[in-house]
């Protein structure tokens, strides 16, 4: 996607909508082109990956391709900015693709009701450009983070906790892994944790600018670096990292 002849062609009323960011230095209506031509994969769409999938929604990725399995709880509610209170009891998927298509009907959303598995990792994967980790499980986001070094994918990692986040980027064969980050599973993490909802709203917001970075060739991504912000202080730091030569997954 580096010849902009072979970029698609924005219409009249996306070049309208996207008329402010079109603007930006170093962006332009090629930066515009590269996110319609371009799909992202996001892994789970509730507080996290769902404020993730609605800014490359707004921004006009083409693309996106969401993976999420579950139902709507009460409990999803104080951060899960896709869904709606009528929903409860319906499936997550259906509520996000149709809040998503309502907010930018020019975009394709391929909702997947699973969660990403080693079973399913690879062939979600391969379909994006880029890929975006917003799950809470480290064995979904080991296999993601595995099937995305195998197939050469950008992986935008993102994570929370309390009023804390985290959140880096990972390029196959440029930096490390998620497993350079972690090689094991925690021993004390949990499937539930608490979370404030303007916490994941903030880091996913984040997330969604990684990855528009990465299509577009904007500024410089989290590469080598793990930006951590701790909101009850407002304290915002930044971190180098290194592959480890002993990985077993991006060392090869």
């Amino acid at each position: 996607m580096s010849d902009p002849s072979d970029l698609p062609a924005l219409t009249d009323i996306e070049r309208g909508v996207y008329s402010w960011q079109t603007t930006v230095a170093g962006f332009g209506e090629e930066g515009q082109r590269k996110l319609k031509a371009a799909t992202v994969m996001v892994s789970r769409i509730g507080g996290l990956g769902g404020l993730v999938a609605y800014e490359l929604a707004a921004a006009g990725v083409g693309r996106l391709v969401l993976a999420h399995g579950g139902t709507l709880k009460p409990s999803d509610l104080n951060r899960q900015l896709l869904m709606q209170h009528d929903a409860l009891g319906q499936p997550r998927i259906d509520t996000a693709v149709a809040t998503l298509t309502g907010l930018n009907p020019r975009i394709e959303i391929v909702g997947v009701s699973e969660n990403v598995s080693e079973a399913n990792a690879a062939e979600l994967v391969e379909q994006a450009d880029v890929v975006v980790d917003c799950a809470p499980m480290f064995e979904e986001r080991f296999a993601m983070n595995d099937a995305s070094v195998r197939l050469a994918k950008p992986m935008v990692e993102c994570a929370m906790y309390e009023t804390e986040a985290h959140i880096t980027s990972f390029a196959p064969g440029q930096t490390g892994c998620l497993r350079c980050l972690y090689p094991e599973v925690p021993d004390n993490w949990r499937r539930r944790f608490p979370v404030i909802g303007a916490v994941s709203g903030m880091v996913g917001c984040l997330g969604a600018m990684e990855a528009i970075k990465i299509i577009a060739g904007l500024g410089e991504p989290l590469f080598n670096r793990l930006l951590t912000c701790d909101l009850r202080a407002m304290m915002f730091h930044t971190v180098r990292l290194r592959p480890r030569a002993d990985c077993h997954v991006c060392a090869k």
